[in-house]
């Protein structure tokens, strides 16, 4: 919390703040159990007939009235590379825009199109990723307008609408999303972004671990989303430099004990798709398998590593913080209001990151094309 119990408590923001960083503290209302008081750090989205709405890293809204302020003040944005921006404690320094684009790339839509700022994807609804606008800018019309556009758009390819928003670092959109709230856009899925270097994940075994430039029918059979037709092979095998892992079954002609993808682009090495057998679990395969497929980006001339893991994937996040990754930001799809029911990926959540239930030999692995590496990676 940025407001110290010793220092002068002093309420020093005002409606001009939004948009803004913020962080007060509040009174909590009589009769309340626990602290006398509340402090919240996030955006500070609006500011409308005495209540604040403060948009947290993780996306949750925040209301609180400005009656029960005893303290506020602006700081200092999180990550981003801008100056006066703190430096980040581990990994690539890397702004939303630069993540954003470069993760955009590593899982492309086999259609889009550009509204001002604004990318409308679509890939046969072939995980929300490739299924959803990335808003980088401004669209070029009023927001109502725009959104119309949007869900004529989508509609047309029998889909519903959703937009891929972030939050907790510079520049990223808080305020989009309580817009969405307010105008009743559900949120569906937060996963986040986690960054690290690449060399010290390629300093593992690799024991076992077969590359190939495409993902063969051996690969497929281990893949998290079964079923597979043309459309998510062209998403799994597009991107500038698309490399997938294999770590062969016990048995000959039996499905692999592990895989994973990555896509080098530039400084950066995506993964996704990491997967690991159940009865191969807790043995180190996800991590030999990010090892290879680190060690093929640095051959490329790669540096930094980027993966998406779901918020409550525990044991996907042990694994990578223990492999030098950290949290950059949380992303989130908003799905349209009464949208048409189309071809969805409801039952493939996209979330790119590692699988609950694959641990590797100290943690458990990833998963796939949700998104992240050792079981991320993925839309």
């Amino acid at each position: 919390m940025e407001i110290s119990a010793g220092a002068r408590l002093e309420v020093r923001i005002t409606a001009a703040d939004v948009g803004k960083r913020v962080s007060v503290r509040r009174r909590n209302e009589p009769g309340a159990t626990g602290e006398k008081f509340t402090d919240t750090v996030g955006v500070l989205t609006s500011w409308d007939r005495g209540v604040l709405l403060i948009t947290r890293r993780n996306g949750e809204s925040v209301r609180i009235s400005e009656s029960s302020l005893v303290a506020g003040k602006v700081v200092p944005a999180v990550g981003g590379s801008r100056a006066g921006a703190p430096g980040r404690r581990r990994g690539p320094v890397a702004s939303y825009g630069e993540l954003a684009r470069i993760s955009a790339r590593g899982w492309p839509p086999l259609e889009h199109e550009r509204l001002g700022a604004w990318e409308l994807r679509a890939a046969a609804g072939f995980t929300r990723r490739a299924n959803s606008v990335l808003p980088l800018g401004d669209p070029g019309l009023p927001l109502d307008e725009a959104l119309t556009a949007v869900r004529r758009w989508y509609a047309a390819r029998g889909l519903p609408a959703r937009l891929q928003l972030a939050t907790g670092a510079e520049d990223t959109q808080e305020t989009l999303c309580a817009e969405l709230e307010s105008r009743d856009w559900t949120r569906e899925v937060t996963a986040e972004v986690w960054t690290g270097a690449l060399a010290p994940v390629a300093d593992h075994e690799t024991a076992g671990v077969l590359l190939s430039r495409t993902a063969d029918e051996a690969w497929l059979a281990r893949y998290r989303r079964g079923g597979l037709g043309e459309v998510a092979l062209r998403v799994l095998g597009g991107g500038p430099s698309v490399w997938f892992a294999t770590v062969p079954g016990a048995a000959e002609g039996a499905p692999p004990a592990a895989i994973g993808r990555c896509v080098v682009d530039g400084r950066w090495a995506g993964f996704a798709a990491v997967e690991v057998a159940p009865e191969q679990r807790r043995r180190g395969l996800a991590t030999a398998v990010m090892a290879a497929l680190s060690r093929q980006a640095l051959d490329e001339g790669a540096s930094a590593a980027w993966l998406q893991v779901e918020t409550d994937n525990t044991g996907a996040r042990a694994l990578y913080a223990r492999l030098g990754f950290g949290a950059h930001h949380a992303y989130h799809h908003y799905r349209e209001p009464d949208g048409p029911g189309g071809p969805d990926d409801a039952s493939t959540p996209d979330t790119s990151t590692p699988d609950t239930n694959i641990p590797d030999t100290s943690t458990p692995a990833a998963d796939g094309p949700r998104t992240g590496a050792p079981g991320t990676v993925g839309p």
